[in-house]
């Protein structure tokens, strides 16, 4: 199987991927979701026209000229208003947030008024007709669409559902991503390893990437390098109702890869094997049914740069999410031989320098080497054949942080 481009392999990957159905939430669970449905408002807000400050509600025409006295019949504090009616030359003194009383169209604030004691007041500075009054609906009205279907729900958003009336939202269903780690050299962070075993890191890493788009992650732990022990994992992943199976190394083509074959006499269409792309040539995508199968290289940088390419779009899809990579253009800290026919991924540590992007390529680009990956804040994009360039040159860099 020839090797495919890295647009035509996304392509490819996102092809037919849409949101998934709807699912309604308690708004207090809502946090971080996607609309499924525009929110429609189920109450006015404010309700009532209310008072903005407060002070004292009266009659504009009373207190257009000052100084101007008047009775105080009454309160009305926030949560219970004012019974009866403002009459001429009379006030009713008012607190934030509460109903304007009837009669009334005008609230002075207590810091331009004098107490005159036994119930009466002085208006000292001049207002302006209907001052310090939030009119009903100056926020909305009940039936007015207030957020979109798609929009990401952020505090305010929810502040805005919550104070529409609404306890729950329909919102997009997040992705679940089974992942499986496979090999037997690998054991668990914690484990105490014999002479030819290592850590299994890259679920960890793949884990972090699906949540920090919304998906949820479900880690199936680690299979031998035997079918059966994939195939029941594969199995597990199918049971749980997982939208994306991820494959953690055996995607090669050494005699211990077995993942193809697995994932194959599990019934998935194979739709490419191989990408024209450094690290993460051995990528491999299918389709089992309506679970998309992405078996992902083994060494750890590969896997990593491979998930920010090619899972991490796919999942924001899928959760109703609008993804795109942050490619900003820099300038090389150093000179970068040709390329080949692979598109190259080169991890960078990208500054600002005198109001610019400078990118400084790391030495050592091994795909094992988890520490550069770190360090890194970017990857410079060398397309496939690109000619030598030279310290200064410009650059595309994929924004990591």
């Amino acid at each position: 199987m020839a090797l495919v481009p890295v647009a035509e392999a996304l392509e490819r990957l996102l092809d037919g991927a849409t949101a998934l159905p709807g699912e309604s939430v308690p708004l207090a669970d809502a946090a971080g979701r996607v609309l499924a449905e525009p929110v429609v408002a189920l109450r006015t807000q404010p309700p009532f026209n209310a008072s903005a400050m407060d002070g004292y509600a009266a009659r504009f025409a009373d207190v257009a000229s000052v100084p101007a006295r008047l009775s105080v019949i009454g309160t009305a504090p926030a949560g219970r208003g004012f019974a009866g009616s403002v009459g001429k030359g009379e006030a009713v003194r008012i607190f934030t947030g509460a109903p304007l009383p009837e009669g009334a169209d005008t609230v002075v604030i207590q810091e331009n008024v004098r107490d005159l004691s036994g119930g009466s007041i002085e208006v000292t500075e001049p207002t302006t007709e209907g001052r310090n009054v939030r009119r009903s609906g100056l926020d909305f009205g009940q039936g007015d669409t207030l957020l979109e279907k798609g929009r990401l729900l952020d505090p305010a958003a929810l502040s805005l559902a919550a104070s529409a009336n609404h306890p729950s939202l329909n919102v997009v269903r997040r992705p679940l991503v089974a992942i499986i780690a496979t090999g037997d050299e690998l054991l668990p962070p914690g484990s105490e390893l014999g002479p030819d075993q290592i850590i299994s890191s890259n679920a960890y890493g793949v884990t972090a990437t699906a949540r920090s788009v919304g998906a949820r992650a479900l880690d199936l732990g680690i299979a031998a390098d035997r079918q059966d022990a994939i195939a029941a994992l594969v199995k597990k992943a199918v049971s749980a109702g997982a939208d994306i199976i991820v494959t953690l190394g055996g995607a090669s083509v050494g005699d211990h890869d077995l993942i193809h074959d697995v994932l194959t006499g599990e019934g998935m269409k194979l739709d490419f094997w191989k990408i024209a792309m450094r690290p993460g040539k051995p990528l491999m995508f299918g389709r089992l049914g309506d679970i998309r199968c992405i078996g992902l290289p083994g060494n750890p940088v590969a896997s990593l740069v491979c998930s920010q390419l090619f899972l991490k779009p796919l999942m924001a899809r899928l959760g109703g999410r609008d993804y795109r990579q942050d490619v900003r253009t820099a300038r090389l800290a150093a000179a970068m031989r040709a390329n080949d026919l692979r598109q190259d991924y080169v991890r960078a540590v990208v500054r600002e320098e005198a109001g610019q992007l400078v990118a400084t390529p790391f030495s050592i680009q091994d795909s094992s080497m988890l520490r550069t990956l770190a360090d890194a804040n970017g990857l410079i994009v060398r397309q496939p054949f690109a000619p030598a360039a030279e310290a200064g040159d410009e650059c595309s860099v994929l924004m990591l942080r």
